[in-house]
């Protein structure tokens, strides 16, 4: 039997044909790569222009405006006076800051409890002071001693064993950081109640699997977690807890608006002066709570996230790296 013909053969594969093939053409044509041109967004621009205008007026009248006395407000800003009544601010808000965490997270466990008691309990005090505005709280502790002229700690309903007098203890800052205290901490039992109940039930479920200790569970597993929904919450909460200080002018405390409103008192012609000054601080401090909460919110946010999101320091350093490249490239290639 003789072999096929080559003519007659079928090839299994054949070439297609055209002169881009190797066997025709010799060499294979590299591909060619091209600039992808990004989408131009005129708006973004033209917006972003309208912004700077209105921002570089507002800056030019500020400046340029004499009634705001910048000279008297430099006078001012760094007076003893000025940084005594900030002193007293910082203090008021420290302390609430703290005994208000702490206050809220023990109502928000009352809450999650299963003892109907606690739960009870814990639903009627933030249903209370959270209905209360803060200067009324304050004005009702300020005048506690016209209720009770004096305290005693003893046997329940019977005699008591130690007495002492309600206006020895009642100062002006400890009324201030008690009202702010118990008001804070009905929104701050919330905050803490609602980062609880944002981790995953799996969580719990898988703790309880292992046997994990509940105390372990909560200090260990819930609460880091639930710490990434409560920081950016409680922040808020703290920078309206400063600003809330304000108010404990009203219970005789010279605090940094106190002191503000006795000296405009006897300076009348400084009024504008030192409430910018009143303002700068309280931006500052607001400011300074802002970032803190960044990298606090960053810290917790690891694991969370594929990449940490970039600090302040290391987006400055990415700008001057590509600033630095585009301008080493050659004039083509910048253009291309």
């Amino acid at each position: 039997m003789s072999a096929p013909s080559p003519s007659t053969s079928a090839d299994p594969h054949p070439a297609p044909s055209g002169d881009s093939h190797p066997s025709s053409a010799g060499t294979t044509t590299p591909p060619v790569a091209e600039r992808v041109a990004p989408l131009r967004h005129p708006g973004r621009w033209v917006l972003a222009a309208i912004v700077l205008i209105v921002g570089a007026q507002l800056v030019h009248g500020l400046a340029t405006n004499a009634f705001f006395q910048w000279d008297r407000f430099g006078y001012w800003f760094f007076r003893p006076v000025i940084l005594e009544g900030l002193g007293v601010t910082l203090e008021v808000a420290a302390y609430s800051a703290v005994l208000a965490l702490a206050v809220g997270i023990v109502l928000a466990l009352m809450r999650l409890s299963n003892n109907p008691v606690l739960a009870a309990v814990s639903w009627g005090y933030v249903w209370f002071f959270r209905s209360i505005p803060l200067i009324v709280l304050l004005l009702i502790l300020f005048n506690f001693g016209a209720l009770y002229q004096s305290l005693s700690i003893g046997v329940p309903f019977g005699p008591g064993l130690f007495h002492f007098s309600e206006a020895d203890l009642a100062t002006p800052f400890l009324i201030a950081v008690i009202g702010i205290t118990v008001h804070e901490a009905a929104f701050a039992a919330e905050i803490v109640r609602g980062g609880i109940l944002s981790v995953d039930a799996g969580q719990h479920e898988a703790a309880a699997a292992l046997g994990i200790p509940r105390r372990y569970h909560f200090l260990r597993i819930t609460l880091p977690q639930a710490l990434r929904s409560i920081v950016p919450s409680y922040v808020n909460l703290l920078i309206g807890l400063i600003k809330s200080t304000s108010l404990v002018y009203y219970v005789s405390l010279l605090d940094l608006f106190g002191v503000v409103s006795t000296q405009s008192s006897t300076y009348s012609g400084d009024i504008i002066p030192l409430l910018m000054v009143a303002t700068v601080w309280y931006v500052i401090l607001t400011s300074a709570v802002s970032i803190v909460q960044f990298y606090v919110e960053r810290y917790f946010a690891r694991g969370a996230v594929r990449t940490l999101p970039p600090t302040p320091i290391q987006r400055l350093r990415f700008a001057v790296a590509g600033a630095r490249r585009s301008i080493a490239l050659r004039p083509w290639e910048r253009a291309a």
